[in-house]
């Protein structure tokens, strides 16, 4: 039977969920300012393990030996861990409960760390598998968590602060890792892991909650299965996978494409640092210029367009890289939040936003490991960027076709029994 979107609810869902949103509402600051804090060191983890990675690149393979085509496995190799990973978590939290899966990633991505940091081309290539497998189930984890315990009206308000952190610590991360491996003793290999301080505290602000998490299926809750036949999750999931691949296509081809229109290295790497400033900012104001709209179908519309224009003008203004770095951070962060917030909105319940969320991100990671690899072949077979970048403006086209359906103000309906 075919499962179609209806309208979103302003009564408590009667779900087998706790009614643990409720408590949060009747929850002392404290309390709350504590919830926050642990959200937010979750999402310090979900980046700072992989984005210094790319700083570190060139010592990864002088000091190993790796060739650069292993090396550019190295940097996929977590989306494509991600695309595997993410559609077994919801299943796995029915069972187990989101608190407790959630601790468990976390000690698992802190085991992670310290393998990939070992002196070893295998301890570094299973310790990536393991951490990035962890990062997708707090990925998937997250958005259900911020769905069973925050008020619907600040749903958007927490994501984009989870974004932001998540944004900032990537960024420290690819600062600080290069000058680390100079500094510290074992070189490149001390700053792989790093950031594990910050997976120990989230695992400790998390362990304590695991107490009163008990598994939907102890308390008699069904499973809620993998929304395949929604219409509404399919426009989530393309907008998740289309921003998802402007993004990371931006963070992998930017420099080259300013570079080949005439700016020097070292100007093409700041631009890059411009645009994820930019995006940064979008994400943390995007909460305060749409507070109290329920319907984000033109937010969504909008900030697509502002991406695709951002490539277009790459493509007939090459001269006015700024503008363009500033439309592609603007729309790009605001997509970003938009898309990770639509996961917990558009599901009535936990379990139903980690299964959306299992499939958004699953196959939207899944299309932006292609993106960079597929528009690369088409630039080789070129010798221009004119038609990547034109590809990309038309996607963008495409993203906000798919975010004006992702946007409605509805929530995927529950399949018959």
């Amino acid at each position: 039977m075919t499962t179609q979107p209806t309208p979103t609810s302003r009564k408590p869902s009667s779900s087998s969920e706790p009614s643990l949103i409720d408590r949060v509402d009747s929850a002392t600051p404290l309390v709350s300012v504590g919830l926050i804090i642990a959200i937010c060191l979750v999402a310090a983890n979900l980046r700072t393990p992989l984005t210094g990675v790319g700083a570190l690149l060139p010592e990864i393979e002088h000091g190993s030996g790796l060739t650069s085509s292993w090396g550019g496995l190295l940097s996929t190799l977590p989306l494509l861990t991600f695309a595997a990973t993410s559609p077994l978590v919801a299943r796995t939290s029915h069972r187990w409960g989101s608190a407790r899966l959630l601790v468990a990633a976390l000690g698992v991505l802190a085991v992670g760390t310290v393998v990939r940091s070992l002196p070893s081309v295998i301890c570094l290539f299973v310790g990536t598998v393991m951490l990035s497998a962890a990062i997708a189930f707090g990925n998937v984890l997250l958005p259900a968590l911020i769905r069973r315990s925050v008020p619907a009206h600040r749903i958007q308000s927490v994501s984009a602060l989870y974004v932001t952190v998540m944004g900032l610590m990537a960024a420290v991360s690819s600062g600080v890792s290069a000058p680390l491996a100079q500094s510290v003793p074992g070189s490149w290999h001390t700053a792989l892991a790093w950031g594990v301080a910050f997976t120990v505290a989230a695992f400790l602000a998390w362990l304590p909650r695991i107490r009163g998490d008990k598994p939907q299926a102890a308390t008699g809750g069904t499973h809620s299965p993998v929304p395949w036949r929604s219409r509404l999750a399919w426009q989530v999931t393309f907008f998740m996978g289309l921003q998802s691949l402007a993004f990371y296509t931006a963070v992998a081809w930017l420099p080259s494409v300013l570079v080949d229109r005439g700016m020097s290295s070292t100007a093409a790497g700041w631009m890059l640092f411009y645009y994820q400033v930019v995006s940064l900012a979008a994400s943390s104001l995007l909460p305060l210029l749409t507070r109290g709209r329920h319907d984000q179908r033109w937010t969504a519309t909008g900030a697509s367009l502002l991406a695709a224009a951002g490539f277009t003008v790459l493509v007939a203004a090459p001269a006015l890289a700024v503008l363009a770095c500033t439309l592609l951070g603007l729309g790009g962060g605001a997509c970003l939040v938009l898309a990770l917030t639509f996961q917990s909105q558009r599901a009535g319940s936990a379990g139903e936003a980690a299964a959306l969320a299992g499939m958004a991100q699953s196959i939207g990671y899944l299309v932006a490991a292609a993106g960079p690899l597929l528009l690369g072949i088409v630039h080789d077979a070129t010798h221009s960027w004119t038609l990547p970048l034109t590809v990309l403006a038309v996607l963008g086209v495409a993203t906000a076709i798919a975010g004006h359906g992702a946007g409605q103000d509805r929530h995927l309906s529950r399949p018959s029994p």
